[in-house]
């Protein structure tokens, strides 16, 4: 859909949201009306089928009072606890907020829920873990407490990816969260001559464009990337798995050719994402390491204490980094660590679709206080007074509610060069196929991703390693065609 079209569905979204309770008010819990139908023929018999198809259409919400008691919420992230705070804040209502870590996070709700806890009342999830919690009954069903009255004011892709397998929602984010290069206008105007979003994403616009962009950094005493997982994002945007048989096409092997180039040829400063030097190369110079650290071959430098890191890479050469890949909700990341170069940034596209995370939130299939947690829900997805807030707030973060992505398109953000973000992460929204995603990618990612590592790391050869691919795609997933 072009941008035109997309900000002419966008108003129509606002329109719809003001006969919608979903404003200031975060306990307002008036539904939608019903669409209108037109009927065909003018006859009586007709018109009254098409009002009984558009008031079934309807789903009413319980009219009881929201519970007492404190709103135990589950999270991954601390967003939420920002989320409770405004949500206790602005309704009186109390929250408490427990913040578990991803890895732990599916167990520790799974064991409450089979235990017969009634707490939490809120879980969340990110895409990739919904399907496991959605199988398993985690989550309520929100279509009984009024969801789809809401379905047309958030972003298609977020709504669908919410759905379990027969269509029921069960959860919903208050972000998009598509994946864009974060890029320093400074080091592109010092290298390339020019710092805007469109020039700079061409030099992003395939795998091999990508490389030599990256050689013309080094030569010019900076890396692309503080890793080169800074381009998972963007691994290739066709589905793993496509009539029961495995596809991998050109665009897969492409990318492992670009990361294992990256890697072998010293493009980057071998920070691994989400360690400590992978954060500081956000603020400026930081150690140039090797790809022995990086793969933890070499163990001397201790990457994810400050500390120690800084000691022990005293001697090291430093570099800047020129750009990091990560979807729309990275500037948070940014926001926490830039320090000194802030305003110094832009985004652009990368050389594919893609997109990743985002907090999908729901309601324990346990819980006692479900209109208690649904008003939650509302006030943190729904509310366009709660996106404005989150918006400022978070410096950026693009939320998926369609009436403030409307509101707040021609924003600019002084942090990324008074760019206009919005306008740019909704048009890599609309890209987003998410019947692409398939029930298969976590662990065919997997798979692809210790086949990538062993060919850059001279463990196996390319041949060698692809066969490893294959065999462990037939054996986890023997319901799957592989054809080699």
């Amino acid at each position: 859909m072009k941008f035109k079209k997309l900000v002419s569905v966008l108003l129509a979204s606002v329109m719809a949201l003001s006969l919608v309770a979903c404003g200031s008010e975060a306990t307002d819990d008036a539904a939608a009306p019903a669409a209108d139908t037109e009927a065909p023929a003018a006859d009586a018999e007709a018109d009254a089928e098409a009002d009984a198809d558009a008031d079934a259409a309807v789903v009413e919400e319980p009219a009881g009072d929201l519970e007492d008691g404190t709103l135990v919420i589950w999270t991954l992230a601390n967003d939420l606890k920002d989320f409770a705070a405004r949500y206790q804040e602005k309704t009186g209502h109390a929250t408490e907020v427990v913040v578990i870590e991803p890895a732990d996070y599916v167990t520790k709700v799974q064991t409450a829920i089979q235990g017969g806890e009634t707490e939490p009342d809120i879980i969340v999830g990110e895409p990739q873990m919904l399907g496991t919690m959605e199988e398993n009954g985690f989550f309520a069903d929100l279509n009984a407490l009024g969801a789809q009255n809401y379905a047309d004011q958030i972003v298609d892709y977020v709504w669908e990816v919410g759905q379990d397998a027969d269509g029921i929602q069960r959860a919903i984010s208050y972000q998009i969260t598509p994946a864009g290069i974060y890029y320093r206008r400074d080091i592109a105007d010092a290298v390339f001559g020019f710092s805007d979003p469109d020039s700079v994403g061409a030099l992003f616009k395939d795998y091999p464009t990508i490389l030599d962009t990256a050689e013309k950094l080094k030569a010019a005493g900076y890396r692309i990337f503080a890793s080169d997982s800074e381009i998972s994002y963007f691994s290739g945007d066709t589905a793993w798995v496509v009539d029961g048989a495995l596809n991998v096409d050109q665009s897969r092997f492409d990318y492992m050719d670009l990361v294992v180039s990256l890697y072998q040829n010293d493009l980057t400063a071998y920070a691994n994402q989400w360690s400590t030097p992978w954060y500081q190369a956000m603020a400026g110079p930081v150690p140039i390491l090797t790809a022995d650290i990086q793969n933890y071959a070499d163990d001397s430098v201790n990457v994810w204490d400050a500390e120690q890191f800084a000691t022990a890479t005293a001697d090291y050469d430093t570099c800047e980094v020129f750009a990091f890949g990560l979807p729309a909700w990275g500037v948070l990341t940014m926001r926490d660590n830039y320090k000194d170069t802030e305003g110094k940034w832009g985004v652009c596209p990368g050389p594919a679709y893609g997109f990743g995370g985002g907090t999908f939130i729901g309601i324990s299939a346990l819980s006692e206080k479900p209109n208690l947690a649904w008003d939650f829900v509302k006030f943190c997805t729904l509310n366009e007074e709660t996106a404005d807030w989150w918006i400022e707030f978070s410096k950026g973060d693009t939320v998926s509610l369609k009436s403030a992505l409307e509101k707040h398109k021609d924003d600019t953000n002084p942090v990324y060069g008074d760019q206009k973000m919005y306008a740019m992460w909704l048009q890599l929204a609309e890209g987003i196929d998410y019947s692409k995603v398939t029930q298969y990618d976590t662990i065919i990612n997997d798979a692809w991703g210790l086949a990538i590592a062993s060919i850059k790391t001279g463990q196996a050869s390319k041949e060698d390693a692809l066969n490893t691919f294959y065999d462990t795609v037939e054996s986890s997933l023997p319901e799957i065609t592989v054809t080699r």
